[in-house]
Formats: structure tokens, C-alpha cells, sequence
């Protein structure tokens, strides 16, 4: 019965996505390609059209260039001198620190290799030159598959959907899902994610003229183009030790529309944790300007905060600037409901409780002397857990009703479609997981942080999963130039001028591929207090 489930599972699952490379029969039969739907005309950088790939490609202005695919056709072919390290550690019992010791060098050394750092160094600045916003991210999909394909990685495509096109423009559908591994429904699964979306933002980082954003009033302020440079490096290597990979399937998840529209939650709901094998765990990270390059933090329990957004239009009567008194005036109403607004915190929560209401926008009226007869007020709500966040959504619905009457005005409010859940490291697995953090930190131990009020839609897979989210420190920079490298990093994200410090790509990518192979290792063998020992 659980294999008729599975079959009917896989099946169905490779009917939704186009699939490249990747078998619709039970586990064990693998290289069973699926033939993809017909898109038309398009094409590759060359012009022809796009083949044998199964992949669903869409037009784009950008082309991936030859340097990406050379970059990774290279990575692809050289041999690295990393023995059997691998397959030793799987075979190794949980006291064999030396053979933990030998896959932290092997895995370092392969990360920082020449041919490695060109091809992190070259994606990043290609993906970054083509920003994509969210549920439009053709160009990073591409560019994805295109590697993907260079380096042999199974992997099926169609993922994340937009639901809501009556709130955010774009089909969506770019989401990329691979798999490395042995791929058998009876061994452990594990995710590894990044997420791949730009935002609406006028670039002014400097010093970056040779690859700067080619899109007008968008860039990669967040970092995401190295969060997916970051797992396409770590992809490489694994599937460079693929063949020693005995324990499981590690499932690589390549996530649009993190920025507000809710990506991670339309993969879940179209079956991303449902898939066989399983996942029985997930990790993700994200740079982190405000801690020095080389470092990792997280912490257990929630770590990003719940958060959802608000759009109130307060409806009042317009009229001459110089009658008030035969105008109902929203500009009136909308300033004391941004003062209201504060008093939920101060005054109706427990000062030990955490929770932000934040008006981040007002706008009304086209002439200085016409009292309008609509304002309109826009901000965020974000508190550390679920029930908080509904309790303070509530409570500015309340407001906003009363002090829209109390002026004599009427009002609207609309909340996002999918507001997010706190981002909450599973204590059990961060029990574990502190460990493999700390190997890969260059100052050999892992930073401990506080809670932030930053939203990430990572929440939505770890509330089906044991998730562990880390921060992976890159604001220092300098490399011979006193404290900053040129651009300095340590502007805040979605912040103009963001730079990524490149010194941190292999540092992501390490850390996802130890990820990887160590809990695979610890899942396998079901020992928790395996790590106790090696790590």
C-alpha cells in the first residue's frame, strides 16, 4: 500500500512539473527522462531553441552568458583531490573524529578551489546584473536549469505558482526543485533552500559598474542572487561526490517570491514536502550585513519574526483648502490614526512581549490648496509569534474603524493574502545543527543573536518540518583597504547601496553541503548523540 502511494505520488508529482532528468517510476529506477511541453520559440543564448532539458523556459531579454556556463562546464569536468572522503565518513561509527575532521578540510578546500570561486564569482554577478522580481523571475530560473544541466543534477521545474495575480503581477511557476542522492523512499531526505527574487529598488551601490543591475528601479538588495549562487555551489561539489553519497537524497529547493508573495508557501501546497523520499529536515540561511564576514548565528526557537502587511483608505469629503469646514478631511483622520496605531504596543500588550506595528507610508492629495477626499496609509505588523500577530491584526482593524468614525469617515482595510509565520528553529534539530555551524564559522563557533523583526517565508517549511534557518555573517569586508571592501558591505538589506561580500559565497556553499552530508549521516544512523562526539 505505501508503495502504490508512493508510485501514484511520483506520478502525479511529475504530471504537475515538467521534470528534467528525473524518474516518474517508483525509486530505484532512475535516468527515465519525461519529455517536455511544447513552449514555442524559445531560445538560449545562441538562438536555438532549448532542447532535451524538459525544463519549463520562457522568453527574457537576459541571456545566460557564456562565462556562467563555461564557469560551470568547468567545475563540472575538474576532478577534485578528494578521495574517498566521503564514503568514509558514511561508513565511519559516530567516535571516528578523524574522519569528521577529513570531510570539514575536503569540503573547505573544494569550496575555495580557483575553478570554484570563479564560478560562485561569475553566477553571482550574472544573476545580479538580471534582477527579477517576484513571480517574474525567468532569468534566475534559466539560469538555475542552465547549471543544473552543465553539471548532470536531476531537477523539476513549474514550481511556486502565483495564486494571487490580483495582488502581485506574474503567472510564477519559476521554482526549480533538484535532487542528488540515491534517491530510495527508504533512506533519509533532506532539503537545502535558497531563495531567488529582487525588489523594487533603484540600485546606488558603487564600484560595481561591470556587473550593476541592467534592470531600471530593480536590484538584488537582499542578496538573493548569492543565496542561489550559494546552493548551485554547494550542488557542484555535491554532485561531485555524489557516487559516495549512500545515505539518502538531498533535495535542493530553488524558491521564487520570498519578498511578500508567499513562495515557499505555494510550494508546500503544491506537494514540495509531500514528494518521496520525504524530508524529514530542512536548512536555509541568509547573508547577514550586521555581522562580520566569516561568522554564522542562529538561535533555537524563533529567530524571524510573523508579519503581515495593511492597506487602510480612510474615505472622507474633499473640498477647497481654505472651506475645511464643508470637508470631511481623511488627512486629518489618517494622521491621528498613525499616532493611534502606536498605542496598540504601549498599551495594549505585555511590555514582555515582543510586536511592531509600523506605518511605513501615506498618501493623499494631488494640489496644495484641494483638501483631498481619500487618504491612504500602508505599513507592517510583526510580533515573534502567530497568535500575536492575529491578536495586533485584529486590534489595528479595530482601530482604524474607530478612528476613521470618530473623524467622520469611512474605511477600508486589506491584509496580504498570506501573511507569515514566525521563522522558528526546531530546538531538537538546532540541538544538533549549532554544531555544523560552528565547524564552517571561521572564528569556530557559532554566534549566538537575538530575535529580529525581518519576515522570511522559510517559516511556511519549517512549521511542516524540523528546520534550522542560520545567519551567515558577511558586513567586514577588508581585503587590503582598511575596515571595507570596495563596494563596503555592511549596508542593511534593502538598502540602495547593499553590496554582498563575495569572501561569503563559499562560505555558504560549505555550509550547505555539510548540512547535507552530516545529517544525512545523523538521520541514517539514528543517533543523536552521534554529534556530541564528532562535532
Amino acid at each position: 500500500m505505501m508503495f502504490a502511494r508512493s508510485f501514484l505520488l511520483s506520478l502525479a508529482l511529475c504530471v504537475l512539473f515538467q521534470v528534467h532528468h528525473i524518474s516518474c517510476l517508483p525509486f530505484g529506477s532512475r535516468k527515465v527522462e519525461v519529455e517536455a511541453a511544447d513552449h514555442g520559440n524559445d531560445e538560449d543564448d545562441e538562438g536555438a531553441p532549448i532542447t532535451g532539458s524538459g525544463s519549463t523556459t520562457r522568453t527574457s531579454k537576459g541571456k545566460i552568458p557564456a562565462s556562467v556556463r563555461g564557469a560551470a562546464s568547468t567545475v563540472s569536468k575538474k576532478e577534485f583531490a578528494t578521495g574517498p572522503v566521503v564514503e568514509t565518513y558514511f561508513a565511519s561509527t559516530s567516535d571516528a573524529q578523524d574522519a569528521s575532521d577529513a570531510l570539514k578540510e575536503a569540503i573547505r578546500r573544494m569550496s575555495n578551489e580557483d575553478e570554484m570561486k570563479t564560478f560562485l564569482r561569475e553566477t553571482r554577478r550574472s544573476l545580479h546584473r538580471h534582477p527579477d522580481l517576484m513571480y517574474q523571475e525567468d532569468f534566475a530560473s534559466r539560469t538555475i536549469q542552465t547549471i543544473l544541466d552543465e553539471l548532470g543534477i536531476e531537477y523539476s521545474t513549474g514550481w511556486a505558482k502565483n495564486t494571487h495575480q490580483d495582488v502581485y503581477p506574474g503567472a510564477g511557476g519559476y521554482g526549480v526543485v533538484g535532487h542528488i542522492g540515491t534517491g530510495r523512499a527508504d533512506q533519509p531526505c533532506i532539503i537545502l533552500r535558497a531563495d531567488m527574487d529582487a525588489l523594487p529598488i533603484r540600485e546606488a551601490t558603487e564600484g560595481i559598474a561591470t556587473f550593476k543591475s541592467e534592470a531600471p528601479g530593480r536590484m538584488h538588495a537582499c542578496g538573493h542572487d548569492g543565496h542561489v549562487t550559494m546552493l548551485l555551489g554547494a550542488a557542484a561539489l555535491l554532485k561531485k561526490v555524489e557516487s559516495q553519497i549512500t545515505a539518502g537524497t538531498i533535495r535542493l529547493v530553488f524558491q521564487p517570491a520570498e519578498e511578500g508573495g508567499a513562495g515557499m508557501k505555494r510550494m508546500v501546497e503544491e506537494g514540495l514536502v509531500d514528494m518521496e523520499p520525504k524530508a524529514q529536515q530542512a536548512f536555509g540561511m541568509h547573508v547577514w550585513p550586521t555581522l562580520p564576514t566569516g561568522t554564522v548565528a542562529t538561535r533555537p526557537g524563533p529567530l524571524l519574526a510573523a508579519a503581515e502587511t495593511f492597506e487602510i483608505d480612510i474615505h472622507g469629503k474633499g473640498g477647497h483648502a481654505a472651506m475645511p469646514h464643508l470637508t470631511i478631511d481623511p488627512i486629518v483622520a489618517a494622521s491621528a490614526l498613525v499616532g493611534n496605531l502606536q498605542t496598540i504596543i504601549s498599551r495594549t500588550i505585555s511590555p514582555l512581549e515582543s510586536g511592531v506595528v509600523s506605518v511605513t507610508q501615506i498618501s493623499a492629495g494631488d494640489a496644495f490648496n484641494v483638501i483631498p477626499a481619500s487618504a491612504t496609509v500602508r505599513g507592517t505588523i510583526r510580533a515573534l509569534s502567530t497568535e500575536m500577530l492575529v491578536y495586533l491584526r485584529d486590534r489595528v482593524g479595530s482601530m482604524v474603524g474607530s478612528t476613521a468614525s470618530l473623524y467622520g469617515c469611512n474605511s477600508t482595510i486589506k491584509f496580504s493574502p498570506d501573511y507569515y509565520p514566525p521563522t522558528v528553529n526546531d530546538e531538537g534539530l538546532f540541538a544538533w545543527s549549532k554544531g555544523v555551524g560552528a565547524l564552517v564559522s571561521r572564528e569556530g563557533k557559532l554566534r549566538d543573536i537575538e530575535p529580529t523583526m525581518g519576515g522570511e517565508d522559510f517559516a511556511f517549511l519549517a512549521q511542516e518540518i524540523p528546520s534550522t534557518f542560520f545567519l551567515v555573517g558577511q558586513g567586514s569586508g577588508g581585503h587590503g583597504n582598511q575596515k571595507y571592501h570596495v563596494p563596503r558591505t555592511d549596508y542593511g538589506l534593502h538598502h540602495p547601496s547593499f553590496a554582498l561580500d563575495e569572501d561569503v559565497l563559499p562560505i555558504g556553499a560549505e555550509l550547505h553541503v555539510n548540512l547535507a552530508l552530516r545529517s544525512l549521516k545523523q538521520l541514517s544512523q539514528g543517533d543523536e548523540e552521534m554529534v556530541k562526539v564528532e562535532l
